[in-house]
């Protein structure tokens, strides 16, 4: 690193739907990636910025009040990306923060950079990955349970039919999923909703251009259930919200399954639902983990030493 360039800051501008494009060609060459890598979850959470450089895609990101990178995609010069952003954060005069690091990054990351970065693995921000073909037919003894759930909503709403969203139904779609916040909120005041909220509206705005894939449940004009995953990878659907009205019994179940059979239906190619992480929050790791997920998607933290971050 030359000493004249360590002023040099990255050129990155804010991401929008017009990123989509040249963004996921780059991703198509990744193996293994978590959710926090999906387009639609760069477009709708935080502050994302992305630049192009030498045939890497970098990402700065502003979410939950820090400054992070995530790591760097492409079939560019990884070395020579992972160089710019160490520039980029001392010219910011922010700690560098490396995020979303599979073990292949990390142990890449440990190769290229011997001693100079500490890493933290944190099992809350771990992708919970599904075999579509489990959720769609929750077959066998581990899902005896779910089946339950399922047959007890379908003999409280027998005429229950699931819908495709699109621009017919989305205007029921967004007020269920209004009237769900406003309960949830009056419920639990000091719970923390008013992100989602804003990126589930940001969502149904941008619906088409993020060619987002979604599914509701209907008993007549009543929506009961939604959700909506996007593409993410060649095998994989990004299930980004999934929301049921809690005083129905088996909805959650319901929704899930059939938004399985809906992709299994309609996209063969697709072998993984990415239900992503749990958030270190107790109930939602129970709920995750009783649908078995056939893998999870490990992820960790990297931090230049010589910046002292604490993550």
């Amino acid at each position: 690193m030359l000493k004249n360039d360590i002023n040099i800051k990255i050129d990155f501008q804010p991401i929008t739907a017009d990123h989509k494009s040249i963004y996921e060609n780059s991703l198509s060459a990744e193996q293994m990636r978590g959710c926090e890598f999906s387009f639609a979850n760069l477009f709708l959470w935080g502050r994302q910025y992305i630049s192009e450089q030498n045939g890497c895609i970098l990402l700065f990101s502003q979410f939950d009040r820090r400054s992070v990178y995530p790591f760097p995609i492409g079939q560019g010069d990884r070395r020579e990306a992972v160089d710019a952003i160490i520039r980029d954060a001392k010219a910011r005069g922010i700690p560098c923060r490396l995020t979303g690091l599979c073990a292949a990054e990390k142990a890449w990351l440990e190769e290229a950079y011997p001693a100079k970065f500490r890493f933290h693995c944190d099992a809350g921000s771990f992708d919970y990955v599904y075999d579509i073909h489990d959720l769609a037919d929750l077959s066998g003894k581990k899902y005896h349970g779910k089946r339950n759930h399922l047959h007890r909503f379908w003999e409280l709403y027998p005429n229950c039919r699931a819908e495709a969203i699109d621009d017919r139904n989305l205007p029921a779609v967004m007020q269920m999923a209004d009237e769900w916040y406003q309960k949830r909120m009056a419920e639990d005041p000091n719970g923390d909703y008013h992100m989602e909220r804003a990126a589930l509206q940001r969502a149904f705005r941008h619906y088409r251009e993020l060619e987002l894939l979604g599914l509701a449940l209907f008993d007549g004009n009543e929506v009961l259930a939604f959700t909506m995953g996007s593409r993410f990878l060649y095998d994989m659907i990004d299930v980004h919200f999934e929301k049921a009205r809690s005083d129905i019994q088996g909805a959650y179940t319901a929704i899930n399954c059939e938004f399985a059979r809906h992709i299994r239906q309609n996209l063969p190619m697709i072998h993984y639902l990415d239900r992503e992480e749990d958030m270190g929050l107790e109930g939602l790791r129970r709920a995750k983990q009783s649908y078995r997920p056939h893998h999870m998607i490990e992820k960790c933290w990297a931090c230049l030493l010589e910046d002292g971050c604490d993550y």
